[in-house]
């Protein structure tokens, strides 16, 4: 199963944009919309008190880790702000890849469990230039919490100063996504 995750909440925004085009590939996703599902990325203090059983209290995080156990595909489109994915997205690793869910401790480190997800594609939009982002480190950072749940095979495909993009240079870097995702 493929899944997509949308963490945006403006649909008139370029993310929405990119959601869309994908929606349109005739392609069968399982979608996440973030925003739309209400998602609450805050973990409480009961939350946190049952986390090392592994107890998971919240309904919605239940419901997106059956899906990831299904899923082999995973597309996440977000933008950068202040050199960081937004809060909700965070929230969505956080309590999502949960310890024996996602992943096990174990004297040599963190062993991922969710192996089952053979491929994530990380699409973003930036207002900062790419070589920016990757200095900043933050997709050094998406890509290490990704390996420690078990995903090996981590792409990026980045649109940088999007504010300065104009017309043709959105085409383009749709249908580099659409080119993509027929790989």
């Amino acid at each position: 199963m493929k899944t997509l995750i949308l963490a945006h909440p403006y649909d008139k925004s370029f993310c929405y944009e990119i959601f869309n085009v994908i929606k349109s590939q005739d392609y069968d996703f399982e979608i996440i919309d973030l925003y739309r599902d209400g998602f609450n990325p805050t973990i409480t203090k009961e939350e946190l008190s049952q986390y090392n059983s592994g107890t998971i209290i919240d309904q919605q995080v239940i419901k997106y880790q059956k899906i990831l156990k299904e899923t082999t595909k995973l597309i996440i489109i977000t933008p950068i702000w202040w050199n960081s994915i937004p809060a909700i997205l965070k929230g969505f690793f956080d309590k999502v890849f949960s310890k024996h869910f996602a992943y096990e401790d174990s004297p040599m480190g963190v062993i991922g469990k969710l192996k089952n997800i053979k491929e994530v594609q990380i699409i973003t939009t930036s207002n900062s230039p790419i070589p920016y982002l990757k200095i900043n480190g933050i997709n050094h950072v998406i890509k290490m919490t990704l390996k420690q749940i078990g995903v090996s095979k981590i792409k990026f495909t980045q649109l940088g100063s999007i504010k300065k993009s104009n017309l043709k240079t959105r085409e383009v870097f749709l249908d580099k996504i659409k080119s993509k995702l027929r790989e």
